[in-house]
């Protein structure tokens, strides 16, 4: 591997470009010129960059081919970030990056606009070092990570699925570190299934309650068997499968009124022991052994995946020791990514990033330290797999 040259955390090319992105607002699903700016740096390097446009988002598919066969290693990520809030609540405007003790603050500094630019610089180094590299690099953004993510990655990996397109490895740069770069990788993701459950009942007055039907008091003995079940026990890479309820809402305000219907949101994270069918037949069993008049209506929003240990963990590993000394923890913890579409065309998938502890908060930010750091970590992994 070549030596990395040394550059200054606080006059990087890295910090440069997450500062001009974090400029453009792209409140989901506006990308606001975020990957014209990507494509425009990665053209030059001899990036074909092709934009694809489902509905209101914006999505970039770049990719290099090199002068050697090789396998395909794909960057993944987003350009769009969360609504900032009220302007109150930050030390200055969250679309002007402002240096803080040390930290760059700005809506998008860790989720995930630096991530993007220590990928983008982390393949100019790259590429300059050794044009005539094997294999391909690529990268995949879009616009619609943080909404509704129905017109963003999988719309891409679909139509790349259709052309015979062959995914090797797949780098999501998602936040994933917890208190410095590098301490933990994702490698898996669980899914997530919601429910939207109705108990019917009978509306009456409360003196009468014979002449009624409590849907609260009848559906509160299911949902304390749901909430008591154990659905799995998880496995060495998952934890065991969670119910949660998010949402109760029954009555008219009055209180003196028994409610028709009581209307409850519930969700699972679910490992890859247990899956959507299964748990949907076992909440129904439940329900109907406590004879409910129900309706349900289910959203299955992401199917888990996993990748275990192998060439691509392998090389991101040795490049984290070898940049900070850390051997990072490698686990599936959190919420869902788009790494659950990608894997249903990459074998290989795992998302690395900075520290999360600021994700969609206000005041959002990152150490200036820790942005070539992150750099030189895709730098070398990049490195390992196509050199």
């Amino acid at each position: 591997m070549s030596a990395l040259p040394h550059l200054d955390p606080a006059n990087c090319p890295v910090r440069a470009l997450t500062e001009a992105l974090i400029r453009r607002r792209s409140v989901t699903p506006d990308d606001a010129g975020c990957q014209e700016l990507i494509a425009s740096r990665l053209i030059p390097l001899g990036f074909d960059c092709e934009s694809m446009r489902f509905g209101e988002v914006d999505n970039l598919w770049a990719l290099r081919r090199g002068a050697r066969p090789g396998p395909t290693l794909v960057f993944a990520g987003h350009t769009d970030v969360v609504p900032a809030g009220p302007r109150q609540w930050w030390h200055a405007d969250p679309f002007e990056p402002t240096e803080r003790e040390g930290s760059l603050f700005g809506r998008g500094a860790a989720d995930m606009k630096s991530s993007l630019a220590a990928i983008v610089v982390a393949i100019e180094a790259f590429i300059a070092a050794h044009p005539d590299h094997c294999g391909s690099i690529a990268l995949l953004l879009t616009s619609d990570e943080e909404g509704p993510a129905v017109n963003g990655t999988v719309k891409v990996i679909e139509t790349l699925r259709a052309r015979g397109e062959q995914l090797d490895f797949c780098i999501v740069g998602e936040p994933t570190s917890l208190r410095s770069v590098g301490d933990m990788l994702k490698n898996g993701r669980r899914g997530s299934l919601s429910g939207k459950l109705t108990v019917k009942g009978i509306q009456g007055h409360v003196a009468y309650p014979h002449m009624a039907r409590n849907p609260i008091h009848e559906i509160a003995p299911a949902l304390a068997e749901l909430a008591a079940h154990t659905w799995d026990a998880g496995n060495q890479y998952f934890p065991p499968t969670t119910f949660q309820v998010s949402n109760f809402n029954a009555g008219t305000g009055a209180s003196n009124v028994i409610p028709g219907e009581a209307v409850i949101d519930f969700n699972f994270r679910f490992s890859t022991e247990s899956d959507a069918d299964s748990l949907k037949q076992r909440v129904c069993a439940i329900l109907d052994a406590h004879s409910l008049s129900y309706d349900l209506a289910w959203n299955l929003s992401g199917l888990p995946f996993l990748t275990p240990v192998g060439a691509l963990s392998d090389a991101l590993c040795a490049a984290i020791q070898a940049e900070t000394g850390l051997q990072p923890e490698l686990s599936t913890t959190g919420g869902t990514s788009d790494g659950r579409f990608i894997s249903a065309l990459c074998k290989e998938v795992i998302e690395f990033g900075p520290p999360n502890a600021s994700i969609h908060k206000s005041n959002e930010n990152i150490e200036i330290a820790a942005l070539v750091p992150l750099m030189n970590i895709y730098r070398r992994t990049i490195e390992t797999l196509l050199r």
